[in-house]
């Protein structure tokens, strides 16, 4: 019985963890493009989950379809933000960008409880896969869903980033933003196609949150900060890092949980965060680097 908890747990926590690293992912995409950390991301994942919810179970449109108009908007909406809030504050202090990202975070929270005050809103399920059992270990279909996402998000990323031009973009962009624009890569429109990106990806968390969990305006805090920790675990930069950070948080808090203290679920997040700047800055898969917060 033992033995099958602690399965079971493991499980549970590479599901749970699957999204941390989505929205770890998502925030290394931004940061692996610009070098700028979005630290009101975690409200790009609230919104993606509350548009779907908005257009499923107001407008009667089918969740698939609601996924692609979250998608679109969400990406439109950092592409938007970037051009029009990052880009003109470039020239001014770092500590403007963690400012204007979170004011954007807040806007979208405001929106949302403008819209539906604080209220918790469930979603009809939309994952139907059946679960698989391994002897006395049960993988559910939501589980299933997690990792398949991920999986595929993490292996699409590596095939752009390391085969493609595009790739090779992102590579020099990283690196010196000057070298690039010196070679003919146009810099401005890159850094709004990366927000745009990052976003969407957010609202990929967000719409395989909203139909497994019940809804609300501060939703994307928690996410956030735990998608931070997994980030920072797995080292800024590293798209590998960013799904094995998230996984192992997954995982983490699910053994304190049930072996040493529920209440220790809560602050895990911010434990990885706090041991890793201390003992490992650069993280597990990451390198040192120069950031704009």
């Amino acid at each position: 019985m033992e033995a099958r908890l602690f399965y079971q747990l493991i499980i549970s926590g590479i599901a749970q963890g699957a999204i941390y690293a989505l929205v770890a992912l998502s925030l290394t995409v931004v940061y692996r493009g610009t070098t700028i950390v979005n630290f009101g991301h975690g409200d790009f994942v609230m919104a993606g989950a509350f548009v779907a919810y908005a257009f499923v179970v107001l407008y009667g449109v089918p969740f698939v379809v609601a996924a692609v108009i979250a998608l679109a908007l969400l990406f439109a909406l950092g592409f938007a933000m970037e051009r029009g809030l990052i880009e003109p504050i470039k020239a001014g202090p770092h500590i403007s960008f963690a400012m204007m990202t979170i004011a954007v975070g807040y806007v979208l929270r405001g929106i949302a409880r403008a819209e539906w005050g604080r209220e918790v809103l469930p979603m009809p399920r939309v994952f139907d896969l059946p679960p698989i059992f391994i002897g006395n270990v049960v993988i559910t279909g939501d589980a299933i869903a997690f990792i398949g996402v991920v999986a595929l998000s993490l292996g699409v990323f590596f095939l752009v980033l390391y085969a493609t031009r595009t790739g090779q973009i992102v590579q020099a962009v990283y690196q010196s933003e000057r070298g690039a624009a010196l070679v003919g890569v146009n810099v401005r429109a890159f850094h709004s196609v990366i927000w745009g990106v990052g976003a969407a990806m957010g609202a990929v968390a967000g719409l395989l949150l909203a139909p497994v969990t019940l809804l609300y305006p501060d939703l994307g805090a928690n996410f956030l900060i735990r998608g931070f920790a997994a980030m920072t675990l797995g080292g800024f930069g590293s798209l590998s890092g960013a799904v094995v950070g998230g996984i192992l948080l997954g995982v983490a808090e699910q053994l304190l949980g049930a072996y040493v203290s529920t209440k220790l679920i809560d602050i895990a997040a911010y434990l990885v965060i706090i041991a890793v700047l201390v003992l490992r800055p650069t993280g597990l898969l990451g390198r040192i680097a120069v950031v704009r917060v």
